[in-house]
């Protein structure tokens, strides 16, 4: 019972905000609920119909104002003031809005974009100057200048290698302490490997060219594409590892390739023999990767293996000596079986704060936003958390008729200490303009507005069911009783206990007809004859 009528509830709420240009079609005491409000109510009520009987538009009218009269019941006795209904209303308002905060477009090419970059790998070196974790205006400039200069070198003739091994900040460009440094070069990589914006960066440059300057968290670089290919996929195989790279390793890395030759188990060989704790009780086996996660040079032997079972002599890296067994290839799948994949990964990474970004661009085009230069001279305040509360009053920008207070910010911006204070406040700035859009979803975003009154509609009169009938009927034995008592004929036991729940069942709806009856009767109802006969010929049409 319980089910069916929060089903009712669900399907016949609405929002009564009747236009003027709308023609009333219900008035209940004050409130005028339009044609177009049934109407809607009606059609969306036919997908959950399975009968003609059913579908009877006098029928359906009669419930609509039923419905309608419950939750004005509910408003009536405050019911939305339940501190449980707020936050169940809290929860769905932030479920609901969270698709209004991104861009879905941008979201869809993103996919798109990634889905590329998943299908072709790009070859490229870099250099790195990098920036203090909290840059000040000047570092920022440095940076920038001398990242600039030396692409000037590079462009005017220089080999990009020397120059990313005298210059870069990323260590791993020159030799130390016996490594051999890269020399800038990444190898091969795709979607997802790198930071968003230096993947971003490599696969807008072209091949054999130089990017402009970029930055990252990390600060700012410039890199060369060496060239593009189609992705390998990812590959899974087990492999045996002998840590001691002297001539004692080689040989017991030797001992065991000659029993895999005598046919002996890969994994029970793993077992024995591996260095590797994380694999060794597993047969050997990794977790499956893709190009730029492993050594190259073990990433080199272990795509080059064709067949399953198959596996590789024995290889040095810097980490010993290895042995590798394919156990499958796993080519990048076709859009549509990787789309949703990819989107959730999108969504869940700091690539989602681009797709935001690209709403709030449009609000800003979209609101009156106005800033105030004297009240923003805090941002050249060293520490902001010295202010007087009292002093803090001026509006430092208004989103049409919101007012944001130097206090606001400096709430803000009190314990960030990873960002100078105007990065603060632009980043400060852009969340108050998507927080204002989301507080007033409801008139900005009618069919949000919609959703939200249904789902609030239907709380409240689960609610109001709970307390006026269902909880009453199981509570009050007595009532069930005398109800059995007078009905007694209308069942083929006389047993109670053995239909008590069939006869629960027709006593909630004996309640449930009665209470409607006292709503009706207490209330103004006029139905315009006219209008519904226009509906009733509008439907016997189709």
């Amino acid at each position: 019972m319980k089910k069916s009528v929060l089903l009712i509830c669900l399907l016949f709420s609405f929002v009564a905000l009747a236009q003027k240009k709308e023609k009333v079609l219900v008035t209940i005491d004050n409130e005028k609920i339009s044609v177009q409000d049934f109407k809607r109510v009606y059609e969306k009520n036919l997908d959950a119909i399975d009968n003609e009987e059913a579908k009877d538009i006098d029928n359906n009218l009669e419930l609509f104002i039923n419905y309608r009269l419950k939750v004005r019941e509910a408003y009536a006795i405050k019911l939305d003031t339940l501190t449980s209904y707020k936050k169940e209303i809290e929860t769905y308002r932030n479920q609901l809005s969270a698709p209004y905060l991104q861009d879905s477009a941008f979201i869809n090419q993103l996919v798109r974009d990634a889905y590329f970059r998943t299908k072709n790998e790009v070859k490229a070196k870099h250099i790195l100057i990098r920036t203090p974790k909290v840059p000040t205006s000047k570092d920022t400039l440095e940076a920038y200048q001398k990242i600039i200069k030396i692409r000037n070198r590079i462009v005017n003739g220089e080999d990009f290698e020397k120059v990313a091994e005298e210059v870069s900040e990323d260590p791993s460009a020159r030799d130390f302490n016996g490594r051999k440094g890269n020399k800038g070069n990444l190898g091969y990589f795709s979607a997802f490997k790198m930071v968003f914006p230096f993947e971003d960066a490599a696969y807008n440059t072209k091949a054999g060219q130089v990017s402009k300057p970029f930055r990252t968290r990390f600060g700012y670089h410039i890199l060369k594409v060496d060239e593009f290919r189609p992705s390998k996929g990812e590959v899974e195989v087990a492999h045996i590892l002998v840590k001691d790279l002297s001539k004692k390793g080689e040989d017991k890395i030797n001992e065991v390739y000659a029993k895999l030759n005598k046919d002996e188990q890969f994994g029970s060989l793993a077992e024995r023999y591996s260095d590797d704790p994380g694999t060794k009780s597993r047969d050997g086996k990794l977790r499956k990767f893709g190009t730029g996660v492993m050594v190259k040079s073990f990433e080199d032997v272990a795509f080059s293996l064709e067949k399953e079972g198959e596996y590789s002599k024995p290889f040095k890296t810097r980490f010993g000596w290895h042995i590798v067994q394919l156990i499958k290839k796993h080519p990048v799948q076709p859009f549509d079986e990787i789309k949703i994949e990819l989107e959730n990964r999108i969504k869940s990474s700091s690539r989602a704060q681009l797709s935001q970004n690209a709403v709030i661009e449009r609000l800003k085009e979209k609101y009156t936003i106005q800033e105030n230069s004297l009240a923003k001279e805090i941002l050249n305040s060293k520490d902001l958390s010295k202010g007087d509360t009292d002093s803090l009053q001026q509006t430092m920008f208004t989103i049409n008729e919101l007012k944001i207070t130097q206090n606001d910010f400096v709430d803000f911006a009190k314990n960030r200490k990873d960002k100078p204070n105007y990065e603060l406040f632009n980043e400060f700035k852009d969340k108050t303009i998507l927080t204002y859009y989301k507080d007033n979803l409801e008139k900005s975003e009618p069919q949000f507005a919609s959703t939200l009154q249904e789902y609030k509609d239907g709380l409240l009169l689960f609610e109001l069911m709970q307390q006026k009938i269902w909880n009453k009927s199981a509570q009050d034995s007595l009532g069930l009783k005398n109800y059995f008592d007078k009905n007694i004929g209308n069942y083929k036991t006389k047993n109670l206990k053995e239909i008590k729940g069939e006869v629960m069942n027709d006593y909630q709806n004996f309640l449930e007809k009665n209470w409607i009856a006292d709503l009706r009767k207490n209330a103004i109802i006029t139905v315009d004859k006219k209008q519904l006969k226009k509906i009733k010929k509008h439907y016997n049409r189709k």
